[in-house]
């Protein structure tokens, strides 16, 4: 997975700098870097070009079989004082830390939207007050994979002694063929961590990581639960927060607290993931539930030693009632030999 973006914003929110106008905040993949406050001269927007397509759309969404071509463009608006000189270019998304999509960085090879997409100049000079369209074409090879794909139109400026800033309409690929959506649990653990005393419960934590092994982009919606031998003794945990969205072969570690669970020697751990999948319209749609489960040893130390002191006690007891009588019956043997 490529390292994200250096100093850039959330890739789907809206970043608000003193001297910088935010881009439209519904866009995804809108980004500036978080450098040194931008002067004015230093202020552009994009927008997704008015065609064919249609006006006013928030990213760049299309279905294109394997081998097919299509154009459409980006209109960078200069709102500053002094003209902007923008690279333009495509690139791939990916899922960063915390859970965001962001792009790869320019120097960073992509391999599928960013290299299927091509604009036809490398860069742009837009005179304050102005805007200017850049067309770009998206084709695709003959042996593209079924599947979507995530990338965005990327406009970035370089500035002596600055990190770049830059800006960026997200693209949402379909290549046509069979949509095999899917989801798995990888390398399920389950950790307790005991309780001091002999009849209590103690905290365990459920880690995992959920795998988009599929084609297409999914969430992950989730449930943990531990329950102990026989399916007994069974505690949930508590709401957890749907998964990011997961490009295919996107991975996401999780890692869930379980109140209340009681040290039943041998622990089942269960993770219930729902995938979700959502379409270009914005429809979310629930697929076949995926559940996995592991087992974990738990021993009840606690108990042992308490169990461990009372059959010491009792031995004890036992030990010293037949030396007492032991030495009655010797005591009765010496009186009755006098």
């Amino acid at each position: 997975m490529c390292p994200p973006r250096p100093r850039t914003t959330t890739a789907f929110g809206a970043l608000a700098q003193a001297t910088v106008v935010v881009l439209l905040a519904a866009l995804g993949f809108l980004g500036v870097g978080a450098g040194p406050a931008a002067a004015a001269d230093g202020s552009w927007a994009v927008r997704t070009a008015s065609n064919d397509f249609g006006s006013g759309r928030q990213n760049y969404s299309y279905t294109l079989d394997p081998g097919g071509q299509l154009k459409d463009g980006i209109v960078i608006v200069n709102d500053g004082t002094t003209p902007l000189h923008l690279a333009v270019y495509a690139a791939d998304a990916f899922t960063a830390e915390g859970g965001r999509l962001d792009l790869v960085t320019k120097d960073t090879k992509s391999t599928k939207v960013g290299a299927w997409v091509h604009t036809d100049r490398p860069d742009v000079t837009v005179r304050p007050g102005e805007s200017v369209e850049v067309p770009f074409t998206v084709a695709l090879p003959d042996n593209a994979a079924p599947g979507e794909y995530m990338g965005g139109i990327v406009t970035s400026l370089t500035q002596a002694g600055e990190a770049d800033r830059w800006r960026g309409i997200r693209i949402r690929l379909r290549v046509g063929g069979e949509l095999k959506p899917r989801l798995s649990v990888e390398d399920l653990y389950v950790r307790y961590s005991g309780t001091p005393n002999p009849f209590g419960k103690g905290d365990a934590t459920v880690s995992y990581t959920i795998h988009n092994t599929g084609n297409a982009i999914l969430t992950a919606r989730q449930a943990v639960s531990i329950s102990g031998p026989f399916e007994g003794l069974g505690v949930h945990a508590g709401r957890i927060d749907d998964s990011p969205q997961l490009l295919p072969g996107d991975t996401w570690k999780v890692s869930v607290p379980v109140r209340g669970v009681a040290p039943a020697l041998r622990l089942t751990g269960t993770v219930t993931l729902i995938p979700l999948l959502t379409d270009a319209a914005g429809s979310v749609a629930p697929l076949a539930v995926v559940e996995t489960a592991t087992h974990a040893w738990t021993i009840p130390w606690a108990l042992l030693l308490l169990l461990v002191v009372l059959c010491g006690l009792v031995v004890a007891g036992l030990t010293f009632r037949r030396r007492r009588r032991q030495a009655k019956l010797r005591e009765d043997a010496r009186v009755q030999a006098m």
